[in-house]
C-alpha cells in the first residue's frame, strides 16, 4: 500500500530455543485503525512490543519495521526512541507499572507531557486534567493522588490519559479495555476515535474481544501461533473467513442483543 505509515515485512522474533513470531507481514494507513486479534500467546503483544523496541535481550528480531518510511530496526536504540517520543503511543494491558508509586498522578503527566511539548507547565497541568476528564474521572482529585491511592480502573484510565495527551499519530492499543467495567471502556474508546477524527492518526488495536473489533476497526488480522493467517475488513473476516483458525474464533462469539439478525446463518453456521 503507498500510503502505508506502519509497514511490517517479514517480522521473525526468536529466543535460542524457539521461534515465536514468523514472517508477519502488515500495514497500517494514515488515519486508519486496524485490528490484531487471536487468543493469548499468539504473538499479537509481541509484534507490538517489536515495533516499540521493548522486546527483552534474550529475544532476536528481524525483517522490517517501516515507521513513515523509515526502518526502526536499523536505528540504534537512542535515535529510535528519540523517533517514536511522542509520535507513537502505547497502552498496555498492565497498567500496574505505568505510574512511580511515590510520585503523585499529575506530577508525573505534566513531566510526560512537557518532556514531548513544549509548554509551561500550568500549561500541562490544565492539559492533563483535560484529558482526566475525558476518560471520565474525577480530573482534579485523581490529579493530586498517588496511584495507590486509586482504584486499578482509575489508573488505566490515567495511564490512557497521559498516553493520549500527546496525541501521538499512531496509537498502539494492547487489550487496553481488559481492566474496565464496560462504561469506562467505551469512554476511552470513544476519546481515542475522537482523537482519530482530529488528528487523522492511526490506531493499532490488539485484542482478543472480536465484539470490539468487528464494531472499531477498517481492517482486522487475525493471527495464530506467531502467524497472520487471514486478514480482511470486519465484514469479510466475520462474514467470509477462509482459514480454519479464524472459522474457530468466529464459531466462539456469541450474539448481542439486537444482533442476531447480522449473525445467524453467518457465524453460527460455518
Amino acid at each position: 500500500m503507498n500510503n502505508a505509515f506502519i509497514s511490517i515485512q517479514d517480522l521473525r522474533i526468536s529466543t535460542s530455543e524457539k521461534v515465536l513470531v514468523r514472517d508477519v507481514h502488515l500495514e497500517i494507513n494514515k488515519g486508519e485503525m486496524v485490528g490484531l486479534i487471536g487468543e493469548s500467546g499468539s504473538g499479537k503483544s509481541l509484534t507490538a512490543r517489536a515495533i516499540m523496541g521493548l522486546l527483552p535481550p534474550n529475544m532476536k528480531v528481524s525483517g522490517k519495521i517501516e515507521y513513515d518510511h523509515v526502518d526502526l530496526l536499523a536505528l540504534p536504540p537512542r535515535k529510535r526512541r528519540q523517533m517514536l517520543g511522542s509520535e507513537v503511543g502505547m497502552i498496555f494491558q498492565d497498567y500496574r507499572g505505568s505510574f512511580t508509586p511515590f510520585i503523585k498522578i499529575g506530577k508525573q503527566m505534566v513531566e510526560t507531557i512537557r518532556t514531548h511539548k513544549k509548554l509551561s507547565k500550568n500549561d500541562a497541568k490544565q492539559l492533563a486534567l483535560s484529558v482526566l476528564r475525558e476518560m471520565g474521572l474525577e480530573a482534579q482529585r485523581v490529579f493530586d493522588s498517588y496511584a495507590f491511592q486509586l482504584s486499578g480502573g482509575q489508573v488505566q484510565r490515567a495511564a490512557i490519559a497521559t498516553s493520549l495527551a500527546l496525541k501521538p499519530n499512531l496509537i498502539i492499543c494492547d487489550e487496553m479495555t481488559t481492566a474496565l467495567d464496560v462504561i469506562s471502556g467505551e469512554k476511552v474508546l470513544q476519546h481515542i476515535d475522537y482523537i482519530r477524527e482530529q488528528t487523522g492518526c492511526s490506531v493499532l488495536m490488539i485484542t482478543h474481544d472480536l465484539t470490539l473489533a468487528y464494531k472499531r476497526t477498517d481492517r482486522m488480522y487475525v493471527m495464530n501461533q506467531g502467524e497472520i493467517v487471514e486478514e480482511g475488513s470486519p465484514e469479510q473476516i466475520r462474514c467470509h473467513h477462509q482459514h480454519p483458525y479464524t472459522k474457530k474464533l468466529c464459531s466462539c462469539l456469541l450474539a448481542l442483543p439486537g444482533e442476531e439478525s447480522f449473525v445467524k446463518d453467518r457465524v453460527f453456521s460455518v
